[in-house]
């Protein structure tokens, strides 16, 4: 079994990659875990703290090679607004229950869930199902080795 040794930021540019792991959203931050590529590759992710994986990053393995990161099409409710003001008044609704949420000029994401959907369309809001990777907003006391986060918006494609 092969041992991850680092993770690596979203577009490293390093290659080649050996073989990939499609992850959830929960799945990619991890400190200790088997992860085993599509190819069948099995990798033991050990590290000193927890770390996010990006989407479009890499495993690097002790031997050199590397595991790509996918991040995994999750189903999720799309919820829109009538305006910014109103989007805004929905985003603490969602955080004042500690739903994680993917917040995005216009619109919401979050993990579909049929008691927080019949309670945003109660407030006026429009939720529609869709399938696509989910990049959640980490809370407050979460740490990233990226800084500012905005790796995230411009690295999901």
């Amino acid at each position: 079994m092969r041992r991850a040794i680092a993770h690596l930021p979203a577009n490293h540019g390093k290659s080649p990659i050996i073989d990939t792991v499609t992850l959830a959203h929960d799945e990619r931050r991890l400190r200790r875990k088997l992860l085993v590529g599509a190819a069948g590759t099995e990798v033991m992710v050990d590290f000193p703290s927890t770390v996010t994986l990006d989407h479009n990053g890499a495993l690097e393995l002790d031997n050199g090679e590397l595991i790509g990161v996918t991040a995994a099409q999750e189903p999720l409710y799309e919820i829109r607004a009538k305006d910014t003001g109103h989007l805004l008044r929905l985003a603490w609704h969602i955080g004042n229950r500690h739903t994680p949420a993917q917040l995005e000029q216009g619109r919401i994401l979050i993990k579909r869930d049929h008691v927080l959907k019949t309670m945003l369309e109660g407030l006026g809001a429009t939720v529609s199902n869709i399938t696509e990777p989910f990049f959640a907003e980490h809370g407050a006391y979460h740490s990233h080795s990226h800084g500012d986060g905005t790796h995230a918006l411009l690295n999901r494609k």
